[in-house]
Formats: structure tokens, sequence, C-alpha cells
């Protein structure tokens, strides 16, 4: 069964470009792995430039796979090179009922 995932990535100062570009990379390198579905993922961003991807993994044995998937593992290095991990609690429009953000294709 799927598993899906809201992962918010806030860019280091300047990495902007250098993370949509990750992100845009992302999903395909985990498919091209077979760890997340066909489901096209989302992508958007937060006013105070937050960028939010949801995308659906194949399941939680996928999840955990990619921890020691050597593909995986360069691209998350990648990630933390151009942005911080951020709890959905800490982006403002979570804290609505209706969540609104700009889409980015």
């Amino acid at each position: 069964m799927g598993r899906t995932v809201i992962v918010i990535y806030r860019p280091k100062a300047g990495k902007n470009q250098e993370l949509l570009q990750l992100v845009k990379d992302h999903v395909p390198i985990l498919r091209s792995q077979k760890l997340v579905t066909d489901r096209t993922p989302m992508v958007m961003r937060a006013a105070d430039g937050a960028i939010i991807e949801v995308f659906e993994w194949n399941s939680s044995d996928s999840i955990k796979s990619a921890h020691h998937n050597q593909a995986v593992q360069a691209l998350w290095q990648k990630f933390s090179e151009v942005c911080d991990y951020e709890m959905a609690i800490n982006v403002k429009e979570f804290q609505g009922i209706f969540s609104e953000f700009e889409t980015i294709d």
C-alpha cells in the first residue's frame, strides 16, 4: 500500500534554484530505484519561500530501503547542501483550515 508524504524544504541562502532542480530530479530518481509510485508529485511554494513536495512511496518498506540505497543517499546528501528540512507546523499556511500555496511546475 502506498504511503503519501509531505516534505518541506527551506532553501539555504542563495540556493533556491539548486533546490528547485533537486526537487525536480527527486521523484524520477526514486522512481528509477522502484521506490515510489507513478503518481505525479505536487510541488508548491509557501509565502516565506519554503518548498513543499507531496509524493507517494510504494510502501513503508520502500521508505526504509531508501535509507540503504546509494543513489538515494547521494541525492539526499545534495539536498542537505542546499536546504534544511522543516516541520509543517512551522509553515504559516499549514496553521489554517485551508492551506494555500503557489504551485510550482
